[in-house]
């Protein structure tokens, strides 16, 4: 079997090491770049394990798959728009588990209305994780809380809200929050 397993390493812009340790359970770099060259046969158990860690799908891994890509046309940078030096890929992100999404109806801070934020769920021991950055916190009667976490203490959380001359909330003992991993945006 022939696989993308390098490609798509690349294309998420990560190091060997950096899939291996994303591996559960973690491996090493070797043995990663042995599947990647096909020096070591690569099983479906094997497959799955760094497709979830580079967050794709196994069949976005195997030639021939019939996996989303996108192919590199062009380098955007200072010096304006060039050619890739050599063949390059993008794999359109998938939800993982625990993600929710949030849609702006209207625009709010650096947000546009139709905007889609992807979120991380969090349980209370990882809010550290999402300080000075944009956060959802559930509030009573279903409604919700979206600001900046810009201090944890051990039982509260204070969040400034992103409109301008907006007062800093404070929550006390939110269940789980959400943290703002990707903007999708329509031009």
């Amino acid at each position: 079997m022939i696989t993308r397993i390098r490609e798509v390493r690349r294309a998420r812009g990560l190091t060997l090491d950096d899939v291996a340790r994303r591996c559960d359970p973690p491996t090493t770099a070797q043995t990663i770049g042995r599947l990647e060259t096909g020096t070591r046969t690569v099983s479906v158990g094997w497959l799955n394990r760094i497709a979830k860690a580079l967050g794709v799908e196994a069949q976005d891994l195997v030639e021939g798959g019939d996996g989303a890509e996108l192919k590199v046309a062009a380098i955007l940078g200072a010096s304006g728009a060039t050619a890739p030096r050599k063949a390059a890929i993008v794999v359109p992100p998938r939800a993982e588990e625990g993600q929710i999404a949030i849609l702006v109806g209207s625009g709010v801070g650096d947000y546009r209305a139709g905007d889609e934020l992807w979120c991380d769920t969090l349980q209370p021991g990882d809010y550290a994780r999402a300080l000075n950055r944009d956060v959802l916190i559930p509030r009573p009667a279903g409604r919700f809380l979206f600001g900046r976490l810009i201090n944890r203490d051990e039982e509260k959380l204070q969040i400034l809200p992103l409109e301008a001359g907006g007062r800093q909330q404070v929550v006390a003992n939110p269940p789980w929050l959400a943290v703002a991993a990707r903007l999708v945006r329509a031009l």
